[in-house]
């Protein structure tokens, strides 16, 4: 029997994540929206560009969740995406409320599916999704390591000329303005960042990271970034229905790895068939130490105003 995807949400970010997943041929996919005619326009879409690209993938387009049963994995982006002068923080209740109704009708229908949340506050809404569904921490992960870590690739791609490919960035922490740019652990081609970029250039792409996705929404003014979030949650569903092993920053729920405690923060995690396989601890001096907990306060902080907003 074929995998078989869920993703909830068929706006700009749930509808490129199927059109990656759909080029990928690694499952077939359900994408599901409330608003009718939205998902299964789409859907029929990109069924028709099938023979195109030479791929043998379904793609249903419901606003039904039944049509979810026995789903591998589910993706969660439904939500309300950011404007301009908007923190992700500003969207925390209204979608917490969206994403534990998602969360809930998707679970009576795959409850052995490994979950990934795109939905802001990433960190928060994960959490969220753990406590609405029960799952266990290894098969609920939030998609922001990669994105953030992508996003460091590609500035030090732009200032650099080199290839992407030679380019390794490591981000950790909560998905927002406290994020933590490893530089230490960061490198081109096995050289160390600080001995290749002079360090106040550096120090301006480890800014821009950091407000990557604002930069992107104030440029849009009418959504937020679908590119590369989409790309990033292909790549990690790649990763665990090929039980892949890959290394890569996730949105990991963290039992006292890097000190930190009941959360979900981002840090490397390797995933496979179970999700979060294992959580991988880097050995980090006392000036990223100090940094990572400042992120994980922010973090709790936003936990904490959901507990007090949210019956949990």
């Amino acid at each position: 029997m074929a995998n078989k995807i869920s993703i909830i949400g068929a706006g700009m970010t749930g509808s490129t994540t199927a059109h990656w997943l759909a080029e990928r041929e690694i499952a077939d996919i359900v994408l599901v929206d409330i608003v009718d005619g939205m998902p299964q326009g789409k859907a029929l879409d990109m069924t028709e560009a099938m023979p195109v690209i030479g791929k043998d993938v379904s793609i249903l387009g419901t606003s039904d969740y039944a049509d979810t049963k026995d789903s591998d994995i589910v993706v969660i982006t439904a939500g309300l995406p950011r404007k301009p002068g908007m923190s992700r923080e500003d969207l925390l209740v209204k979608n917490a409320n969206i994403v534990a109704s998602v969360a809930k009708e998707t679970y009576k229908y795959s409850p052995d599916a490994v979950y990934i949340i795109l939905t802001n506050p990433l960190d928060t809404m994960t959490y969220m999704t753990m406590k609405t569904t029960g799952l266990p921490p290894n098969r609920v992960i939030g998609q922001a390591g990669i994105l953030d870590s992508a996003r460091m690739r590609a500035f030090i791609a732009m200032e650099t000329g080199v290839s992407v490919q030679n380019i390794n960035c490591y981000v950790l922490g909560g998905h927002g303005d406290s994020m933590v740019p490893l530089r230490r652990h960061s490198n081109i081609a096995g050289v160390p960042l600080e001995k290749y970029i002079e360090a106040d250039k550096l120090d301006a792409i480890v800014q821009r990271t950091r407000k990557g996705g604002g930069e992107i929404v104030g440029l849009l003014k009418t959504g937020s970034a679908f590119y590369a979030p989409s790309a990033a949650i292909a790549q990690m569903a790649e990763a665990i229905l090929k039980d892949r092993h890959l290394i890569v920053p996730c949105a990991a729920y963290l039992q006292g790895e890097y000190g930190v405690d009941g959360i979900f923060f981002g840090v490397p995690v390797m995933l496979g068939k179970n999700g979060i396989e294992k959580i991988i601890e880097y050995d980090l001096n006392d000036e990223e130490m100090a940094a990572l907990k400042k992120s994980a306060d922010a973090v709790h902080a936003s936990v904490e105003t959901l507990k007090t907003l949210v019956e949990i």
